[in-house]
């Protein structure tokens, strides 16, 4: 799969193709269903699907500060992209600029002058353009014009999540922060991943016993409310079984936030330095300040436990 990082990277010789656009953050199953139709409706005309993302956030450089978390990074939501059969992701560089471009400009200077789209397949809710004026209304309009396709796509999915609501990631947000990563893995079809490098911490998992990677997290990343979770560690290729810890270390007095993952049956893991992944399966228990070592210690073993018994009924199913 081609990225392009902004128009420029774009080849000169790209001929027509089927293009959808949005944030995406997460790819969730709603999402997934838009690309899906994107990348089956290229291949029924023979044309590569495109998809058309945004870096930083509009949100950031609209009302600074109100960045949301971050349910994927743009790296793994190409990849997530590429699963479903994009053949090219284009990120744009979201500035003050590009964001008091009108509608039409936008398709313009986008979608026909670039990308040469066939067709554009959306959501109903989709926006664009200066203050979000343009809607699949007018972009059909503007279909007409420049001899494109407009196809709407339903992104309507719901579940047990959230009471039922209707999936997105404003709601997958919510569940992250609320700790219910159960619920998230519902809307996004996957556990929700952390990512980071290894740094060294207090290393006070080592000194009882349970070592952790410490993961320095991406920028702006969802992270789960404070606790204990089950779940997954990756590094160069392999994913193990962990207990992960979420928060502050309040037996230590601890006052910095942290993300850190003991692996489960494993000795002599050497992961500083390393860019790693954590996936979230299930929670465990919620942050707890003990009265003594001893207490600390016999609880981290409990939950050693736990985890190792839900990650193992996880992968005996396949998941």
């Amino acid at each position: 799969m081609q990225r392009w990082r902004g128009l420029e990277d774009i080849p000169q010789d790209w001929g027509r193709s089927v293009v959808t656009i949005g944030s995406y953050d997460g790819v969730h199953r709603g999402h997934q269903l838009i690309i899906q139709h994107t990348v089956d409706r290229a291949r029924e005309l023979g044309l590569p699907a495109v998809v058309v993302t945004f870096d930083p956030h509009p949100k950031e450089v609209l009302r600074p500060g109100t960045h949301p978390p971050l349910l994927a990074p743009h790296h793994r939501r190409a990849e997530l992209m590429a699963e479903l059969g994009v053949d090219a992701v284009l990120v744009l560089p979201f500035t003050t600029e590009f964001s008091n471009l009108s509608p039409a400009d936008f398709i313009v200077k986008v979608l026909i002058d670039k990308l040469h789209a066939k067709a554009v397949v959306e959501g109903p809710n989709f926006r664009f353009g200066h203050r979000a004026a343009g809607d699949v209304v007018y972009l059909a309009e503007l279909g007409k014009t420049y001899d494109f396709e407009v196809e709407v796509v339903d992104l309507f999915v719901s579940g047990e999540a959230g009471g039922g609501q209707p999936f997105s990631s404003t709601l997958t947000r919510r569940l992250v922060a609320e700790g219910d990563v159960a619920g998230a893995m519902e809307i996004l079809g996957r556990p929700h991943r952390v990512e980071g490098v290894v740094v060294r911490g207090a290393q006070r998992g080592r000194e009882l016993g349970v070592p952790t990677a410490n993961v320095e997290t991406i920028p702006h990343t969802a992270i789960p409310a404070d606790g204990v979770y089950a779940g997954w560690l990756h590094a160069q290729g392999e994913r193990m079984p962990s207990a992960i810890s979420v928060g502050t270390n309040p037996t230590f007095d601890g006052t910095e936030r942290t993300v850190e993952a003991h692996v489960i049956d494993r000795v002599g893991l050497d992961l500083y330095g390393l860019h790693v992944a954590v996936d979230f399966l299930a929670y465990v228990r919620g942050q707890v300040k003990f009265d003594s070592l001893d207490a600390l210690i016999e609880r981290m073993g409990e939950d050693i436990k736990v985890s190792r018994d839900l990650t193992a009924e996880a992968e005996a199913e396949g998941r």
